[in-house]
This record gives structure tokens, sequence and C-alpha cells, in this order.
């Protein structure tokens, strides 16, 4: 019976790469489905996502490839699967509606095991979509102590991705340690930026043209993980800071939902700082 995988692979830049894994593939019976290569020239790396379907034993395919690719290469041969997420809120519910939505249509390749929020304005959008809404109160403890009572609740479930909807917590380092590549988060990005609070309000007042957003992987480093997705749109003299907010809040609810999908279709390396999306 043909099976469907995903074979990733980075690793150091040799000539004749393509050719040798296209081989393995061909020796082996497989069709290619799609594939896409790139690489990094001045960093000398290698980068390439193929899906791949026949009859194969996946731990064969794997061994087979990491013969004919560099050594320290990092070879994955993913069979797909509806992966598990755990999205974590506060009190804005534009991307969390919107991920919630999606997945209630079928749009996500994924389960939402369950909503962890520090306040509790959001229960009811979430128990509506039958989804398990946890509470945990942040007033009066600290950052470290609050983790702590999350990282119970995070304990129970076998999850792939965790979901910053507008979690409005800086999260420290080492929470962010334990799920290296696995913390997704989403913020506003302007041209020019600006910290601190309302930054609508403080676009609107330098006369901003451009509002977008931008999503990444969560690093100790602030707002400053490697990128995954991001979009602008066009404001002009008309809009007020309420109408750029308005605006802003759909931009990054379809940006975090973009880089979801991206993430759970095994289409991003992370590659430093940076990412490569296939």
């Amino acid at each position: 019976m043909a099976q469907r995988a995903r074979v990733l692979i980075d690793s150091r830049d040799e000539r004749g790469l393509v050719y040798r894994v296209s081989k393995v593939f061909f020796d082996y019976g497989l069709n290619i489905d799609s594939n896409r290569e790139f690489v990094d020239k001045e960093a000398g790396k290698f980068f390439m996502r193929s899906v791949v379907t026949g009859d194969f034993d996946e731990k064969n395919l794997l061994v087979k490839l990491q013969n004919v690719v560099p050594e320290g290469a990092n070879v994955r041969v993913i069979t797909p699967r509806r992966k598990k997420i755990v999205i974590m809120a506060t009190k804005e519910s534009h991307a969390l509606g919107d991920i919630l939505i999606r997945h209630a249509d079928g749009e996500l390749e994924a389960d939402i095991e369950a909503v962890i929020a520090n306040r509790d304005v959001l229960r009811d959008l979430v128990e509506r979509f039958d989804i398990p809404f946890i509470h945990i109160p942040a007033d009066g403890l600290s950052r470290e102590e609050h983790e702590a009572k999350v990282l119970v609740e995070l304990q129970k479930y076998n999850f792939d991705v965790i979901v910053l909807a507008k979690y409005m917590r800086i999260l420290t380092p080492t929470f962010v340690a334990r799920y290296p590549g696995k913390i997704l988060n989403i913020h506003h990005s302007f041209l020019p930026a600006f910290i601190g609070a309302n930054p609508y309000k403080q676009a609107y007042e330098r006369g901003v043209k451009i509002i977008g957003a931008t999503a990444h992987f969560v690093t100790e480093d602030l707002d400053e993980g490697p990128i995954i997705a991001q979009d602008v749109i066009p404001v002009n003299h008309r809009f007020d800071w309420k109408d750029m907010q308005r605006a802003g809040r759909d931009v990054e609810k379809v940006v975090l939902s973009r880089a979801l999908n991206l993430v759970l279709n095994d289409r991003v390396f992370i590659h430093g700082n940076k990412t490569i999306v296939f």
C-alpha cells in the first residue's frame, strides 16, 4: 500500500547532493510528488524538502538517505499526521478566534489540545468550540511562579507546537529553553517600529503609511526569533488609531495562522536566526 512521507534535509552543501538523494528515491521505487531545494552560498548550507510516495520502511529509508549526505547532516523522514497544539492567550480574541474557526472548518492539520490563559476573559469563546480552557491567574506571582503553574498543565499534553495568540506576558529564558523551535508568536510590525503602550496610537501620531505583522519562533531575545511569515497593508490619513488597530488585528491573525500552517506542514527550516520556508 502506497505511503507518503516528507523528507527534510539540511546539511553542508556538496556537489551532486540532489542527484544522490533523488537516486535513493529512484532505487527505492518512490515517486517524487514535489521537491524544493535551496543553497545558502554564504553559509555553504543545503536545504531540501521532498514529498515522496511509494512502499517503504521509514527507518530503512532514513538510513539510506543518511548514507548519501555529508557527515553531520540533519535528515528527517516524516509521515504526515495531524499534529497537536496548545494555545496560550490573554484577553485579545482576534488571533485565537481565527485559529479556532480554521480548526473547526478543517483548515488546520492539527488538533487543539487546550487553551491556557492568564485571564478568564476568553473562556466562553473557547468552550463554544468544545476545547478545554485553563485559566491560570498571574496576579501576585512572579514570572517564574506563574510559569511553574503553566508547566504543570502543559505536561498533561503531548503537543508539537505552542501558539502564543496575543499572550501578553514575556516568557523566561528557562521556559523558552524547554521548547526550542516549538513556540510561535505574533506581533505588530511597523516602519518605523513602536514599542510600549498603544503602538497603534503612536503609529497614527507619526502618520505611518504601512502596518503589518510578524510571526516568528520564540527565543530568549524578545520578538527577535527566526521569522516565519510577515505581511503588510497600506493605511492613510483617513485612518484614526482605532482604525489602524482594527486593520492591524486583521493582518496579525492571518499571518499567525499562515505561519502555523507552514510549521504544521513541515515547511520551515530554522537556519540560525532566520528561516528557510518551502
